[in-house]
C-alpha cells in the first residue's frame, strides 16, 4: 500500500487522509488572525526580520531570516499553519508554510507557491538555508526554488534528526541583487512545511586564483556531479540544457585578469556565453575527451566582488573550475611589414606597412556594401576607412543564371577616393546546384544547396570537378587583375568561415579547405601574377590554419547579441596565440561594434572591424545610432578622411 508520507498519490487512502485533514483544519483558528510574535524554532544566532523591513543595515556578515508569516502564497493547497500535521506530536515551532496537500487538477488554480522577499544590501553570492518541518519518520522531501523568476534548482530536504520534526539545512548558493529579491518555492515531492528562509553572504577569500564549479551557484538544467574521472575538487557542473553556473570572485584590485577554464567536452566544439558583471561575451570550448584547460580570454574586474557566469541554451559539456590571474602589461607588437608575396606591388607594400604601423594604436573602421557605407556617412558624418564587398556574382555558375556585378568598379572608385578595399568570395559551387525551393541556385555557396564534393575534386585532379575549380579561380583572377591594373591593393579573404562547414569549401573538413586555399594562392600568385593581394585567413582554429607562408592577416567573424559592444577579447587573444603574435589580427565580420574605450582598456588590438550589412548596421538594435556616432567620431577609430593621402604610394610605409 502506498505510504502517504512518501508518495504523491491520488488513491483512495490519500483522498481519505486529505478529507480528514480538511475537516481538522476547519476547527483551527485562521492564521490570518494569529498574533505576530517573533519566530522561535530553537535555531541559535538568527536575525529575524519581516518582509517589509529594510535589511540594508544588516551588513554582509549577519544572516538575514524571513519568517513564514511574511511569505506570499498563491495557488492551490499551500497555506500558513502554526499547528502540527494531523497525528504528529513533535512539532513545537511557531508556524510554517504548509505543503501538506495533493494537487487537485480540477481546482481551477495553479499548484501552490510561497514567495519570500529578501532584501540584501549587496549583490553577490549568498548561501541559502531553510528551516523546515517534516513529520517524524517520513523520510526526505523535495522542493523547488525560483530566484527572481528564474528556476534555480530542485532541492532535497533531508529528514530531521531522529526524534525531531524540524531541521535547518544550507541547501544551495544563489545569486542575489542588491535590494529586494524574491525566492519562490513550489512543491516538489512529499509533505513538508517551510518555517523560514535564511540567506548569508558567502564570504570569499581575497584574490583566490582557482574556483571549483561545486562552489558556484547553478540554475536550470545544470547540476553538480561526480561521476567522471580526472576532474579537480569534489565535482563538476554538468550542463544538460538551459541553465547557468555563476562564480563570485573577490578581486584584490581592479584591472584585467586572465581567465582559464577547466572543462570536459567530448561532444564536438562548443561555444558558451560568458557574462561578467553583466557584460556578455562568447568563448569557445574545443572538443576534448578528458578534462583539460582552455583560455577564456581577459576579463575586466572591479576591486572587490565580481560575478562570472556561464550560460547555455542547449549544448552539453562539463565545467570543472575557473582560474583567474592578473594580466601582465601587453608586449609591443613586432610584425614584419613584408607581405607573404615577395613580389607584392608598391601599393600593396605601402598599404601593408601602414596597417602594421596602425596596429595596436588605432582600429580601422569598415563596412560591408557601398550602400551601407554611404548610410553611415549620412548618419555620422564619416565614411568608414574600409569598404568590404564580394566577388560572389562573378562566380561562373551564377553568371550562367544571369547574375551580373559592378563591385569591382565600386571598389576602384572607393580606392580613388582614398579608401581601403577588402573582398570576400561567396563562391557559388562550380556545379551540382540543386536549384529547388529553399536551395535555389543563388544559394549555391551553401553546403546543403549543392552536391559538389570538394574532397573528391581535389583528390582527382584529372576530373571535371577539379578543372571547374581552376576555371572559377581564373574567372575571379580576371576581376582581381582589373584592380591590380588600377593600382588598387586588396585585402583578399577567400574561403571564409570554412570551419563552420555551412559553405561547401569547408564541408569536408580542414584538410580539403587548406589544400584548396594553397591551390588558390599558387594559382593567383604564381600563375596569374596577382601581386596586389594581402591574404586574409578567416578562422581561429589551429587545425584549419593554412600556414604563415600564405597568410598576412588572421581574422574571425563575430556576431554578438544586439547592443553587446564588448571588445571580444577572448577571440582576439585566440587569434594572437594562433599565430604567436606574428601576424595582424582583424575582425572581418561583426554585428555590434566594440566600444572604442573597452577595446583600449582590454588591449583588444583588432586591426579593423567590418560590420555586416542590413539590419546589423541600420535597425538601431545591433548598433544604436548614438553608438555609431560615438564610434565613428572616436579618436581611436580611423575613418576614411583620416587615412593618409599618399596611402598607396608612400615609400615610408613600404617594408625595407
Amino acid at each position: 500500500m502506498p505510504d502517504p508520507w512518501k508518495r504523491r498519490s491520488f488513491g483512495i487512502l490519500s483522498f481519505v487522509l486529505l478529507s480528514f485533514l480538511l475537516v481538522s483544519l476547519s476547527l483551527i483558528p485562521s492564521l490570518a488572525k494569529a498574533e505576530s510574535a517573533p519566530l522561535v524554532t530553537g535555531v541559535e544566532d538568527r536575525t529575524v526580520m519581516n518582509a517589509s523591513q529594510d535589511l540594508s543595515t544588516n551588513g554582509n556578515s549577519s544572516p538575514i531570516v524571513v519568517s513564514s508569516k511574511d511569505a506570499i502564497l498563491q495557488g492551490y493547497g499551500v497555506e500558513k499553519r502554526d499547528t502540527p500535521y494531523t497525528g504528529d506530536t513533535l512539532y513545537k515551532g511557531d508556524g510554517y508554510v504548509s505543503f501538506f496537500y495533493d494537487y487537485d487538477p480540477n481546482s481551477g488554480k495553479s499548484d501552490g507557491t510561497a514567495t519570500f522577499k529578501v532584501n540584501v544590501p549587496t549583490a553577490g553570492l549568498y548561501r541559502l538555508s531553510l528551516g523546515y518541518y517534516i513529520p517524524v519518520d517520513t523520510g526526505s522531501k523535495d522542493t523547488s526554488i525560483k530566484v527572481n523568476g528564474t528556476m534555480a534548482e530542485n532541492i532535497t530536504l533531508a529528514a530531521p534528526p531522529k526524534g525531531a520534526a524540524v531541521n535547518e539545512k544550507m541547501v544551495t548558493k544563489i545569486m542575489l541583487n542588491a535590494g529586494t529579491n524574491e525566492l519562490t518555492f513550489s512543491r516538489g515531492w512529499g509533505y513538508y512545511g517551510i518555517e523560514y528562509v535564511k540567506v548569508e553572504f558567502a564570504n570569499l577569500p581575497a584574490a583566490i586564483s582557482k574556483m571549483e564549479a561545486e562552489d558556484g551557484a547553478i540554475t536550470g538544467e545544470v547540476s553538480i556531479e561526480a561521476a567522471d574521472t580526472g576532474y579537480s575538487g569534489t565535482g563538476y557542473a554538468a550542463f544538460k540544457g538551459t541553465g547557468s553556473l555563476t562564480f563570485a570572485y573577490n578581486a584584490a584590485s581592479s584591472g584585467l585578469y586572465n581567465l582559464a577554464i577547466g572543462y570536459s567536452n567530448p561532444n564536438g566544439d562548443k561555444k558558451t556565453q560568458l557574462v561578467v558583471n553583466g557584460q556578455t561575451s562568447e568563448t569557445s570550448l574545443p572538443t576534448t575527451a578528458s578534462y583539460t584547460e582552455v583560455s577564456g580570454g581577459k576579463l575586466m574586474l572591479s576591486a572587490g566582488n565580481n560575478t562570472i557566469q556561464f550560460n547555455v541554451d542547449s549544448d552539453q559539456y562539463h565545467i570543472d573550475y575557473v582560474k583567474l590571474s592578473a594580466v601582465s602589461p601587453p608586449k609591443l607588437h613586432q610584425i614584419e611589414k613584408k607581405p607573404v608575396n615577395p613580389n607584392a606591388t608598391a601599393e600593396t607594400k605601402a598599404l601593408m606597412g601602414y596597417l602594421v604601423d596602425s596596429y595596436g594604436s588605432n582600429i580601422l573602421s569598415g563596412q560591408h556594401t557601398l550602400e551601407d557605407a554611404q548610410w553611415i556617412k549620412d548618419q555620422t558624418g564619416k565614411y568608414p576607412a574600409i569598404l568590404s564587398t564580394d566577388m560572389m556574382d562573378y562566380s561562373p555558375s551564377r553568371i550562367k543564371h544571369g547574375a551580373t556585378s559592378t563591385e569591382v568598379e565600386k571598389a576602384i572608385q572607393w580606392a580613388k577616393e582614398g579608401g581601403i578595399v577588402t573582398f570576400a568570395w561567396h563562391w557559388n559551387a562550380p556545379k551540382g546546384l540543386h536549384d529547388i525551393p529553399g536551395k535555389e541556385w543563388w544559394r549555391g555557396f551553401y553546403t546543403d544547396a549543392t552536391t559538389f564534393d570538394v574532397q573528391y575534386a581535389l583528390t582527382h585532379p584529372e576530373s571535371e570537378e577539379y578543372q571547374l575549380i581552376l576555371r572559377d579561380i581564373d574567372a575571379i583572377a580576371a576581376q582581381l587583375k582589373r584592380l591590380q591594373d588600377a593600382h588598387v591593393p586588396v585585402l583578399w579573404r577567400p574561403l571564409h568561415e570554412a570551419e563552420g562547414k555551412w559553405f561547401w569549401w569547408g564541408a569536408q573538413g580542414p584538410g580539403s579547405a587548406k589544400q584548396l586555399y594553397h591551390i588558390m594562392y599558387d594559382r593567383l600568385t604564381n600563375y596569374h601574377h596577382l601581386n596586389n593581394l594581402i591574404w586574409v585567413w578567416n578562422s581561429e582554429s589551429p587545425e584549419w590554419y593554412p600556414g604563415d607562408d600564405v597568410v598576412d592577416i588572421v581574422s574571425v567573424d563575430i556576431y554578438n547579441q544586439a547592443a553587446n559592444y564588448s571588445p571580444s577579447i577572448g577571440k582576439y587573444d585566440s587569434l594572437v596565440n594562433l599565430v604567436q603574435g606574428k601576424k595582424l589580427v582583424g575582425l572581418s565580420e561583426n554585428g555590434p561594434i566594440g566600444d572604442p574605450e573597452l577595446l583600449q582598456t582590454y588591449s583588444a588590438h583588432w586591426l579593423f572591424f567590418t560590420t555586416w550589412t542590413g539590419d546589423f548596421i541600420r535597425n538601431g538594435q545591433y548598433n544604436s545610432l548614438d553608438h555609431l556616432i560615438k564610434v565613428f567620431n572616436s579618436d581611436y577609430v580611423i575613418t576614411r578622411d583620416e587615412l593618409p593621402q599618399d596611402l598607396f604610394t608612400s615609400i615610408k610605409n613600404e617594408a625595407e
